[in-house]
Protein backbone atom coordinates (compact mmCIF):
# COMPACT_ATOMS: atom_id res chain seq x y z
CA UNK A 1 0.00 0.00 0.00
CA UNK A 2 1.03 3.57 -0.52
CA UNK A 3 2.23 5.82 2.66
CA UNK A 4 1.98 9.70 3.31
CA UNK A 5 6.00 9.93 2.22
CA UNK A 6 5.40 9.25 -1.16
CA UNK A 7 2.57 11.61 -1.24
CA UNK A 8 4.33 14.82 -0.48
CA UNK A 9 6.86 13.10 -2.69
CA UNK A 10 4.21 13.30 -5.44
CA UNK A 11 2.91 16.75 -4.23
CA UNK A 12 6.13 18.02 -4.18
CA UNK A 13 6.66 17.69 -7.72
CA UNK A 14 3.59 20.18 -7.84
CA UNK A 15 4.08 24.35 -8.34
CA UNK A 16 0.51 24.54 -10.54
CA UNK A 17 -2.65 23.25 -11.46
CA UNK A 18 -0.75 22.35 -14.65
CA UNK A 19 1.26 19.51 -12.70
CA UNK A 20 -1.87 17.74 -11.82
CA UNK A 21 -2.34 15.26 -14.21
CA UNK A 22 0.82 14.29 -13.45
CA UNK A 23 0.51 14.39 -9.91
CA UNK A 24 -2.48 11.71 -10.49
CA UNK A 25 -0.61 9.71 -12.58
CA UNK A 26 1.90 9.64 -9.45
CA UNK A 27 -0.74 8.71 -7.03
CA UNK A 28 -2.18 6.57 -9.26
CA UNK A 29 0.84 4.32 -9.61
CA UNK A 30 1.41 4.22 -5.71
CA UNK A 31 -1.89 3.04 -5.34
CA UNK A 32 -4.52 5.48 -4.88
CA UNK A 33 -7.71 5.20 -6.06
CA UNK A 34 -9.36 7.90 -4.84
CA UNK A 35 -8.95 10.49 -2.39
CA UNK A 36 -10.92 13.91 -0.75
CA UNK A 37 -9.23 17.17 -0.10
CA UNK A 38 -10.89 19.55 2.82
CA UNK A 39 -10.39 23.47 1.67
CA UNK A 40 -10.71 24.18 5.35
CA UNK A 41 -7.12 23.12 6.61
CA UNK A 42 -6.02 21.04 3.60
CA UNK A 43 -6.25 18.00 4.64
CA UNK A 44 -6.45 14.83 2.75
CA UNK A 45 -8.21 11.39 3.34
CA UNK A 46 -6.51 8.97 0.89
CA UNK A 47 -8.34 5.41 -0.28
CA UNK A 48 -6.87 2.34 -1.98
CA UNK A 49 -7.68 -1.07 -2.47
CA UNK A 50 -9.37 -3.72 0.22
CA UNK A 51 -10.77 -0.52 1.77
CA UNK A 52 -7.29 0.94 3.00
CA UNK A 53 -6.79 4.45 3.88
CA UNK A 54 -4.88 6.87 5.05
CA UNK A 55 -5.51 10.60 6.22
CA UNK A 56 -2.82 13.74 6.07
CA UNK A 57 -2.17 16.17 8.80
CA UNK A 58 -3.88 19.68 7.85
CA UNK A 59 -1.53 22.01 5.40
CA UNK A 60 -2.56 25.59 6.77
CA UNK A 61 -4.25 27.56 9.23
CA UNK A 62 -8.27 27.26 9.21
CA UNK A 63 -9.57 29.60 6.06
CA UNK A 64 -12.92 30.28 6.05
CA UNK A 65 -15.11 28.83 3.29
CA UNK A 66 -17.83 31.14 2.32
CA UNK A 67 -21.63 30.67 3.19
CA UNK A 68 -22.93 30.94 -0.36
CA UNK A 69 -20.69 29.39 -3.40
CA UNK A 70 -19.62 31.35 -6.50
CA UNK A 71 -19.49 28.75 -9.15
CA UNK A 72 -18.80 31.57 -12.06
CA UNK A 73 -15.92 32.72 -9.76
CA UNK A 74 -14.56 29.52 -9.12
CA UNK A 75 -14.66 28.04 -12.16
CA UNK A 76 -12.40 31.74 -13.37
CA UNK A 77 -9.99 31.06 -10.80
CA UNK A 78 -9.85 27.32 -11.33
CA UNK A 79 -8.92 28.01 -15.00
CA UNK A 80 -6.27 30.37 -14.15
CA UNK A 81 -4.74 27.42 -11.91
CA UNK A 82 -4.93 24.77 -14.38
CA UNK A 83 -3.24 26.96 -16.82
CA UNK A 84 -0.23 27.61 -14.29
CA UNK A 85 -1.05 31.21 -13.16
CA UNK A 86 -1.60 30.53 -9.27
CA UNK A 87 0.22 28.01 -6.89
CA UNK A 88 -2.14 25.56 -4.47
CA UNK A 89 -2.10 27.74 -1.80
CA UNK A 90 -3.29 30.58 -3.79
CA UNK A 91 -6.46 28.02 -4.95
CA UNK A 92 -7.03 26.80 -1.41
CA UNK A 93 -8.13 29.73 -0.75
CA UNK A 94 -9.91 31.11 -3.84
CA UNK A 95 -11.73 27.79 -3.33
CA UNK A 96 -12.78 28.97 0.27
CA UNK A 97 -13.88 32.42 -1.05
CA UNK A 98 -15.77 30.91 -3.67
CA UNK A 99 -17.83 27.89 -1.05
CA UNK A 100 -15.77 25.59 -2.27
CA UNK A 101 -15.75 23.30 1.19
CA UNK A 102 -13.91 20.13 -0.82
CA UNK A 103 -13.25 18.27 -3.80
CA UNK A 104 -12.93 14.46 -4.14
CA UNK A 105 -10.52 12.92 -6.84
CA UNK A 106 -11.53 9.70 -8.34
CA UNK A 107 -8.98 7.98 -10.20
CA UNK A 108 -10.90 5.19 -11.21
CA UNK A 109 -13.06 7.08 -13.53
CA UNK A 110 -10.28 10.27 -13.38
CA UNK A 111 -12.86 12.71 -12.61
CA UNK A 112 -12.55 15.38 -9.57
CA UNK A 113 -15.93 17.13 -8.23
CA UNK A 114 -16.32 19.90 -6.16
CA UNK A 115 -19.09 20.00 -3.23
CA UNK A 116 -20.21 23.33 -1.46
CA UNK A 117 -20.71 23.54 2.19
CA UNK A 118 -24.69 22.07 1.10
CA UNK A 119 -23.17 19.42 -0.18
CA UNK A 120 -24.10 20.10 -3.56
CA UNK A 121 -21.93 19.42 -6.44
CA UNK A 122 -20.43 22.48 -8.35
CA UNK A 123 -18.32 20.98 -11.21
CA UNK A 124 -17.73 18.41 -11.90
CA UNK A 125 -14.62 17.52 -14.58
CA UNK A 126 -12.34 14.89 -15.88
CA UNK A 127 -8.45 14.83 -15.40
CA UNK A 128 -6.57 14.72 -18.05
CA UNK A 129 -4.67 11.70 -18.32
Amino acid sequence: MFTIEQIKAAHSKVKSGADFPNYIRDLKQSGVTAYETWVQDGHTDYSGANQFTLHSEPKYANLEIAATSNKDQFQQNLKAHQQGQTDYPTFCRHCAEAGIEKWIADLSAMSCTYFDKAGSVLLEEKIPG
